[in-house]
């Protein structure tokens, strides 16, 4: 079976639902639902891999507290091995949800682990290195192991200085276009780098990709009823990595990512982790991914 080594960050999170965000002014708000839950972009990709039948490493920081306490017990899974860095306190964040898929994350607590023994890549198919500051020398070491080193910078703009190391190791890189002025320019300097494959995901817009065959357009699969936009886009990288690790053609795969991402927001779990690879294939054949 395939073995993904994930490292970053995984968080007890509550999440608030509303339906637009707030004004920046003194308001009563009244919130549509609200819910805690496991967080965490790490945590995210973990649980979707897993579900898909890869093996998974997590290695993440969790704090001998309540918090974390429930994100362990979250994380339970027969393909999830846990590997935590103790800190003094489990992170946690308060998630502000729009309906329209816009979010504000308030940070309460962030941890700061050390950097922490360089984990074994022996038989690591990939390495999927979130943005934290225990991810930056596995960024080294995974490249010179020659394990492909997969990144997803978030809403990153090109400019600020912290995702700027992640980005140029990355084989396979995945932004939000939030950001970015010219989704373009960002991706054809990502691969002009050597980056493999460089995705801009655009929520419900789908996603546009380049690689060294040139631009591929995805399509976002079809969805009924948007439930939790929270770790679609961990879900679309554990189906586009899933695809990669099964040896789908790219189209495929990233039509298999989309398909994952739909399925994620169907749900407020985090990340899609009751997805199987044969219902995201069934969704992912309405998706017309195509070269332009």
């Amino acid at each position: 079976m395939p073995h993904v080594l994930v490292n970053g960050p995984a968080s007890w999170n509550t999440l608030i639902r509303l339906p637009a965000l707030p004004d920046p002014r003194s308001q009563t708000l009244f919130a549509s639902s609200h819910h805690d839950g496991l967080g965490g972009t790490s945590a995210g990709k973990a649980l979707t891999l897993a579900a898909l039948g890869v093996d998974v490493t997590l290695r993440t920081a969790i704090g001998d507290d309540g918090e974390g306490s429930r994100v362990r017990a979250a994380l339970a899974h027969p393909r999830i091995l846990l590997v935590v860095q103790e800190v003094a306190a489990t992170e946690r964040h308060v998630n502000l949800m729009a309906d329209d898929g816009a979010r504000v994350s308030l940070y309460l607590e962030l941890p700061s682990p050390g950097p922490g023994p360089v984990p074994s890549l022996d038989g690591v198919d990939a390495a999927v290195l979130d943005l934290a500051d225990h991810s930056r020398p596995l960024l080294t070491a995974a490249r010179a192991a020659g394990v492909p080193v997969w990144c997803d910078v978030h809403d990153d703009d090109g400019l600020a200085d912290y995702p700027r190391d992640f980005a140029a190791a990355a084989d396979v890189l995945l932004v939000s276009a939030a950001r970015l002025t010219d989704p373009r320019a960002y991706l054809s300097g990502a691969v002009a780098r050597g980056c493999r494959l460089a995705v801009c995901t655009d929520g419900g817009n789908g996603a546009l990709a380049l690689d060294a065959d040139g631009w591929i357009e995805v399509p976002a699969a079809p969805v009924a009823d948007v439930v939790d936009t929270n770790g679609a886009g961990d879900a679309f990288l554990a189906g586009l990595l899933s695809g990669v690790l099964d040896d789908l053609p790219v189209e495929a795969a990233l039509a298999r990512a989309s398909a994952a991402g739909a399925t994620a927001v169907t749900t407020r779990d985090l990340g899609a982790p009751a997805a199987t690879v044969p219902t995201l294939d069934v969704l992912a054949a309405t998706v017309p991914v195509r070269r332009v």
